[in-house]
């Protein structure tokens, strides 16, 4: 049963990333990938804190396993995340690949650290 569970709130997590994708883009017109960037943060702002939730407030694994693994593997995308760097490397605009390859890293990571210490207070 906790694979349908799994499979309901990754289709969940896909349907929000797509809708926000699409809002973020129509009001930011840009070609650096502020959407996929906006997405993976948030992504992992929230796996922090459903991870903390498990680590400091007895809550129920199964909630990192449904909407950790679930919902935010369908919301954030690291593929969509790569193919955008190689289209700025294709397009040759190499301060902007830097600062998507390793300013998604960096803020994805920073921004997961801040959900479990959210989820520490």
């Amino acid at each position: 049963m906790i694979t349908v569970w799994v499979a309901l709130a990754g289709s969940g997590g896909a349907v929000t990333r797509f809708v926000l994708d699409g809002a973020i883009r129509a009001r930011l017109a840009s070609t650096f990938p502020w959407a996929t960037v906006a997405i993976n943060v948030t992504g992992s702002l929230l796996l922090g804190v459903l991870v903390g939730a498990v680590m400091f407030h007895d809550a129920s694994a199964s909630l990192v396993t449904i909407a950790g693994v679930g919902f935010c593997g369908g919301y954030t995308t690291f593929s969509t995340a790569s193919s955008e760097t190689v289209r700025l490397i294709q397009q040759q605009r190499y301060a902007a690949t830097l600062a998507n390859a390793l300013g998604t890293l960096g803020t994805t990571v920073a921004a997961g650290a801040a959900g479990l210490a959210l989820a520490a207070l």
